[in-house]
């Protein structure tokens, strides 16, 4: 019997050191339909599998020594968590809830997640509804679809404003937490980039074993050199012509450092916008210099004179690989740096009626 006892406190032992050593993950679906199988991500590499049972429920067991993302993708839907060794979370989802509602608990940070899940949902469901409108309205006015454009753009933009704020407040009120760097991942580094830099400062001694938060950290980190006030590292490269243009040869004048490329669908859409303030401003100490990612001469140029892009034009024809994009660490295009004559950077990434607004106001 003593034995017997010491057996059975040595099991219970070990099974106390194994909850501890690793994480579990139970879940449960209904009106799944053909889904029976599960897939369990960190970060952006698939892990682990698993089947659902007879009563479609799953789990997965994981080590994961300090908090890390996992996502579970479960047919065409994803659930987002933050996990860590000694927790049992239990999770529970109708595969055909329209607004994609599930529970979660057993994880106090994946609960954050899935409250900031319902934010994302909220204004996501504004933004379907826009686009429904549009297409509504498209169908009846085929011949205004500029105008039924522009009236709902503005609607969008302001949804989306509107969901920034609360990205943003809802990451400051976690910071101490990776809900709150969830968070603030889901925002247009393009249009929030001064935000992300200072909550990178915040945040960059909290987590740091996370591998995530650390590569998010170290990006912001370069970019700081390259935000609004900060002089505008010089570069050269050679023109259309074959002759070496510098970045500073533009210095005393207003200068739109844009860079795009002829594979660039949102680059040639946004192109008559540029080409209309080059005309309106350029006697008004304005000027343009285009920065191409191609890697085709011949269709470089062929898309400077199909587009009327009159200004100067420079490239090594590196694609991504171009020294200047490296430079100014552009990840996605079209991307643009507004100097004044100084040199310093004053506005990035201004396009459609913001880059009007602000050349009329300082120019």
């Amino acid at each position: 019997m003593k034995k017997l006892l010491i057996a059975l406190s040595t099991l219970v032992a070990l099974a106390a050191c194994s909850n501890k050593d690793q994480f579990v993950l139970n879940g449960q679906l209904s009106n799944n339909d053909n889904v029976k199988k599960i897939f369990l991500y960190e970060g952006g590499e698939m892990v682990d599998s698993a089947f659902l049972n007879d009563d479609n429920q799953f789990r997965f067991r994981r080590t994961a020594p300090i908090p890390q993302f996992y996502n579970l993708k479960i047919g065409d839907n994803n659930y987002f968590f933050v996990l860590s060794n000694g927790e049992e979370v239990n999770f529970k989802a109708n595969m055909k809830d329209p607004n994609g509602n599930y529970q979660v608990e057993g994880s106090e940070t994946s609960l954050k997640i899935k409250a900031f899940s319902e934010i994302n949902a909220r204004y996501a469901a504004v933004s379907r509804e826009i686009e429904g409108e549009f297409q509504k309205r498209l169908s009846k006015e085929p011949g205004k679809e500029n105008e039924i454009r522009e009236e709902l753009f503005a609607k969008y933009q302001k949804n989306m404003d509107e969901f920034s704020k609360e990205v943003l407040a809802f990451a400051h009120k976690n910071v101490d937490n990776l809900a709150g760097f969830y968070a603030i991942s889901s925002l247009d580094p393009s249009e929030y980039e001064t935000e992300m830099i200072a909550y990178a400062d915040l945040i960059k001694d909290k987590f740091p074993k996370n591998e995530t938060v650390r590569d998010f950290v170290t990006h912001m980190a370069e970019l700081k050199p390259l935000t609004v006030g900060q002089k505008a590292p010089d570069f050269e490269l050679l023109d259309t012509k074959g002759k070496t243009v510098k970045l500073s040869d533009f210095r005393g004048k207003y200068t739109l450092v844009d860079f795009w490329a002829s594979w660039c669908v949102p680059c040639r859409q946004e192109n008559p916008n540029i080409v209309k303030q080059y005309n309106t401003f350029k006697n008004k100490n304005f000027t343009i210099l285009g920065v191409s990612l191609d890697n085709n001469q011949a269709a470089w140029l062929k898309a400077i004179q199909d587009d009327h892009l009159t200004w100067t034009h420079v490239s090594d024809l590196q694609a991504w690989n171009s020294k200047a994009a490296e430079l100014y660490k552009v990840s996605s295009i079209p991307a643009s740096f507004l100097l004044n004559p100084e040199g310093i950077i004053v506005a990035k990434n201004l396009r459609g009626e913001k880059l009007a607004q602000f050349l009329e106001k300082t120019l």
